[in-house]
């Protein structure tokens, strides 16, 4: 069993939570330095991908005690921060100018994946309803 998971009281304990959140911040954040013609195209599609990262570990989080949904969710949302990763990489190639933060945010959009597998994977075993 997770050594913190008495201690967790809400979803807002989850690494991979806060790791999302900030990612969602900053990458809001971000989205808004697109040209003006870009920020209802792929500046909102960025924005919408890196919200559902974290509103699917929320929903599912709501859902923990049906152990199968919390995966599908937790599932969900590393389907999107793939989604987020695309995003960013086509603003790389298409704005050169502002390739190096987002591919800084793919750097980081790669780490919470991985917390996110390792998440699930942890769920899949550990986690008791």
């Amino acid at each position: 069993m997770c050594p913190y998971f008495f201690l967790m009281k809400s979803y807002k304990d989850l690494e991979v939570y806060q790791k999302a959140f900030t990612l969602f911040i900053e990458t809001h954040k971000f989205s808004m330095l697109l040209p003006k013609y870009e920020l209802y195209e792929l500046g909102s599609q960025l924005r919408r991908s890196s919200d559902s990262v974290i509103s699917n570990i929320v929903e599912g989080y709501g859902r923990k005690q049906y152990k199968a949904d919390f995966i599908k969710f937790l599932i969900y949302s590393h389907a999107s921060n793939l989604e987020t990763m695309n995003h960013l990489e086509k603003i790389q190639v298409l704005y050169p100018d502002l390739k190096d933060k987002a591919n800084s945010l793919v750097v980081e959009y790669d780490v919470l994946g991985a917390q996110i597998f390792k998440f699930i994977e942890y769920v899949k075993k550990e986690w008791k309803t």
